[in-house]
């Protein structure tokens, strides 16, 4: 069964392009208010996540709320492996595919049929799988014959097409998104909506950060309400995102 588990989980982020006495004295005060702090090195750093204790289970539906910079991409990240902590422990079971940068590991000098090898096997996908699956993505896309053609000749529109038909034809029992992407005119995005229900229909756990209150009160079943860096309250959906629309 799948898990995601968080034990006093905390995430210190350095920030080496702080320069200048005047500078640093100013992100220095500001941390009085925020996490904002300079360690034995001298190097400023943000607390992004702060003894964060959770866990998720096979059939939770996860919405995460709260402000901008409450930590909810940085809390994603984590889980996906891509931040380690800095403290406390993080632990998965099962296959966690993160769709936070659906783009991430794409070729401009490659054709859209190498792209989606490349961003296949970035997924964790095998080759035999990326076979079996690439005359699906290829009519899900409705690329055509771009395929053939290096991404350099595409629209944005299309590249956003081709990384979204790969992203979201892997099989995940973890599934992690960013937002809800924009992919295209009206009646692509509908076949893209249903296309995501379906991912996540087939995952055992799904996190997902957006700023619709009324998308999480639909597709998920719990709510967790992150402020800067700490958990603010985490349960039913209704009962988290109600206390939240109190507050703010």
């Amino acid at each position: 069964m799948a898990f995601i588990e968080f034990k006093g989980a905390t995430l210190d982020l350095p920030i080496y392009d702080v320069q200048g006495r005047s500078l640093k004295k100013k992100l220095m005060r500001l941390g009085r208010r925020n996490a904002i702090a300079e360690n034995q090195d001298g190097v400023i750093t943000v607390r992004a996540l702060d003894n964060v204790d959770l866990r998720f289970d096979s059939g939770d539906r996860v919405g995460l709320i709260g402000h901008n910079g409450a930590g909810k991409s940085t809390l994603l990240r984590t889980m996906a492996g891509i931040y380690t902590p800095s403290s406390g422990v993080v632990r998965t079971e099962g296959k966690t595919v993160p769709l936070l940068d659906i783009s991430l590991g794409m070729d401009e000098n490659s054709t859209g049929m190498q792209n989606i090898r490349l961003r296949g096997l970035l997924l964790g996908m095998h080759s035999d799988e990326i076979k079996r699956k690439t005359a699906e993505i290829a009519e899900f896309c409705e690329l055509g014959d771009y395929l053939d053609l290096p991404l350099r000749t595409y629209s944005s529109g299309m590249r956003v097409r081709l990384a979204f038909a790969v992203s979201t034809a892997v099989d995940a029992q973890i599934l992690l998104l960013d937002e809800v992407m924009g992919v295209g005119d009206a009646s692509f995005q509908a076949k893209a909506n249903a296309r995501l229900n379906d991912l996540h229909s087939r995952a055992e756990i799904v996190v997902l950060a957006m700023h619709s209150n009324s998308e999480i009160r639909r597709v998920c079943n719990k709510a967790l309400w992150m402020d800067h860096g700490k958990v603010r309250g985490f349960g039913p959906v209704e009962d988290v995102v109600a206390a939240y629309e109190a507050q703010v």
